[in-house]
């Protein structure tokens, strides 16, 4: 394979994969992000076995682990009359008791991909890219024009602009009417180090809490808060003041009401908005291609954006490889193309399910979170139904009946990811 220049626009966990990957192929590659100081957006995640994978086949798992927190349950209930019902409880174990997901800072998965990559003199930071042409030049927002590339990675995530002159593969870009705010928290004495827990008041407020682990520089265990919003509700929630939201909280769940009860600032709780972003069968337009968020967003009410992006980096280089050492423009063409069937085969049941299932979680449809509080649990528990969900759950599904295949090799390192205590992963 001939060495290209390539341009990656953003330097999010797509960009940041990415730019590590095609550097590690010999590809010559420019990232350009327009924030000044490019660092983490967002709280906590949880990755997913396949994002796992992915950091496993760049070297990276022992490093996620050391920070990260193993998750093994997924679980949410409602509070009424004063006790809590279980809606939803997953168990990874009953996918494949080798399998966990992490629960990972945004800081700490930041860190490792731009450690990872030696040729972080190539990243333009404080460069706003306003236009991407068919012929791969890139224009900013100064009037400059930075290229030919031989080929540009649009990854400038959910709210993409660059996209937009890709306008003809775009079948679907709509921004979600909820949103939510979140927050890092000191872990403390919080019960539930190994869960994913989330409390619901019918679809109108959800609560979460994820335990997240450590990140470089900073050995405090945390865990990851979010409070669900309408996106018009952002300014009401903030003039009504953080006493009565204390309140609201303590009521719907005390004990998550412990770890912000100290929250005496507003804007420490960030606000974030989602989008539901959907391409056609093809994913590129001449020399530019499209990546992570910027492809596929979708409510994160599964919690695969990160796992996708990162699924999505190890796809492209994969397709790439493909090329031979006197590729031309039909070649290249035909790579790319390869990239978005297989991301395709992928991304779209969950897609799918994400926006089918997202009402039912956040609405003011309190009818749809009546069938969800009486049928939910019980399907989970149905063998066929639990297989199902669980797939769904933990980013395994792919296409309506079949799986996405872990290498081997990933188990195998899976199954000796032990703790060494009570609370901290590590492979050994």
């Amino acid at each position: 394979m001939s060495a290209m220049d390539i341009a990656i626009v953003g330097y999010g966990t797509a960009g940041q994969a990415l730019s590590v990957l095609l550097e590690r192929d010999g590809h010559r590659v420019h990232v350009f992000e327009q924030a000044a100081e490019p660092g983490p957006v967002g709280a906590g995640f949880l990755l997913q076995p396949t994002g796992l994978a992915a950091l496993w086949e760049m070297g990276l798992a022992e490093d996620a682990l050391r920070y990260g927190r193993r998750i093994d349950r997924l679980y949410g209930d409602v509070r009424t009359e004063g006790a809590a019902r279980a809606v939803m409880d997953m168990r990874y174990a009953g996918l494949d008791a080798r399998l966990f997901g992490l629960g990972l800072q945004r800081g700490a998965l930041f860190e490792l991909l731009r450690n990872a990559w030696e040729g972080r003199n190539a990243l333009h930071a404080g460069v706003r890219i306003e236009h991407a042409d068919h012929a791969g030049c890139l224009r900013d927002a100064e009037g400059r024009v930075h290229g030919p590339f031989d080929l540009v990675v649009l990854a400038d995530g959910a709210h993409s602009r660059l996209r937009s002159s890709m306008s003809k593969l775009t079948r679907l870009d709509a921004i979600y009417p909820w949103g939510a705010l979140w927050c890092l928290r000191e872990e403390g004495r919080w019960a539930y180090p190994h869960e994913l827990r989330q409390r619901y008041a019918r679809a109108r407020k959800m609560i979460g809490v994820l335990p997240v682990g450590t990140r470089p520089g900073d050995h405090t265990a945390r865990v990851s808060f979010f409070w669900s919003l309408p996106r018009h509700s952002f300014d009401a929630w903030e003039r009504e003041g953080l006493g009565a939201w204390r309140n609201e909280m303590h009521a719907l769940w005390p004990e998550a009401a412990e770890l912000v009860a100290s929250i005496d600032d507003a804007n420490t709780l960030a606000k974030a908005t989602y989008r539901d972003v959907g391409l056609g069968k093809q994913w590129h337009s001449g020399r530019r291609v499209v990546c992570g968020d910027a492809a596929h967003a979708m409510s994160p009410q599964l919690g695969q954006g990160v796992n996708m992006a990162l699924l999505d980096a190890i796809a492209l280089r994969d397709a790439l490889r493909g090329l031979g050492p006197v590729s031309g423009s039909s070649a290249l063409d035909a790579a790319l193309c390869a990239y978005a069937e297989r991301r395709q085969r992928h991304v779209a049941v969950y897609q799918f399910w994400s926006r089918w299932l997202t009402p039912i979680f956040q609405s003011d449809h309190d009818w749809l979170a009546r069938l969800r509080d009486a049928f939910f649990l019980p399907m989970g528990r149905l063998p066929l139904g639990r297989g199902q969900m669980l797939r769904v759950l933990t980013g395994t599904q792919q296409g309506w009946v079949g799986k996405f295949g872990l290498p081997k090799g990933f188990i195998e390192a899976m199954e000796a990811a032990l703790p060494i205590s009570a609370d901290q992963p590590s492979l050994r």
